[in-house]
Order: C-alpha cells, then sequence, then structure tokens
C-alpha cells in the first residue's frame, strides 16, 4: 500500500527540476550550434570551388577539342563535357554566374565564370574573386 505523500512524490518532476534540464539543454545548444552552421558554410564553400575548378576544367577541354570556348554554359552540356549545369551551393541557383567572355581574337562566349555571391567567405575572400 502507498502513502500519500509517497505517491505525491513520484508522480511527475517539479519546476526546478525541469527549469535545469531546459536550461542545460539551452546552454548545450548556444555552445553546438553556431559550429554546426560555421560547418555547413564551410562546406558550402568547398563545394563552390569545386563547382569552379571542374567548370574551368570543361571550358579548357571544350577550347581544346573545338578551337574556341562555348557560347553559353549549355553548350558545355548539351555536348556532354559537363553532366549538368553546374549549381552555385551560395546562392543554390544554376542560373546566377557571372559569366566572362574571351578577349579577341579567342573566340566563344565563355571563357570563365565566378559566383555572383555577395559578401566573403570564412577565409575573408570575396567570393566573386574565386
Amino acid at each position: 500500500m502507498r502513502s500519500g505523500s509517497r505517491w505525491r512524490r513520484w508522480r511527475g518532476f517539479t519546476l526546478v527540476e525541469l527549469l535545469v534540464v531546459l536550461s542545460i539543454l539551452a546552454l548545450l545548444l548556444s555552445l553546438a550550434l553556431p559550429r554546426y552552421f560555421s560547418g555547413v558554410q564551410r562546406a558550402k564553400e568547398q563545394a563552390l570551388k569545386q563547382q569552379l575548378i571542374t567548370t574551368r576544367k570543361a571550358l579548357d577541354e571544350f577550347y581544346a577539342d573545338q578551337g574556341q570556348y562555348p557560347e553559353s554554359l549549355q553548350e558545355l552540356v548539351d555536348k556532354r563535357y559537363l553532366d549538368k549545369l553546374p549549381w552555385d551551393p551560395i546562392l543554390e541557383h544554376n542560373d546566377t554566374w557571372v559569366i566572362t567572355p574571351p578577349e579577341l581574337p579567342l573566340l566563344g562566349g565563355v571563357y570563365t565564370l565566378h559566383s555572383s555571391a555577395t559578401g566573403q567567405a570564412s577565409d575573408g575572400s570575396a567570393y566573386t574573386d574565386w
């Protein structure tokens, strides 16, 4: 048989216990979340660098094969130098690239490309300078 005082004591948590647990969770989250989001940002920056390297390599291969640069990024896809249009992980689009045409006497429409993302990377450089 249970006594009344013992039954009340084990029915649930007190407000103080709940506040202590919630404050510990808040402290842990305040330490972990900034680190998580900075890791996500660094991963996006690394993906952007890799996307630029891959696309610029495809542009060079196109030029070596065709003797001129492509008229558009879509031409790289159509002629199978790229599987799909390059994706900008910072802006999360594939149609926001800043395209630089080649200087004369070179022919074509796409010599190189840069991200149109504003702001700076975690290393202090601007995305548009990559």
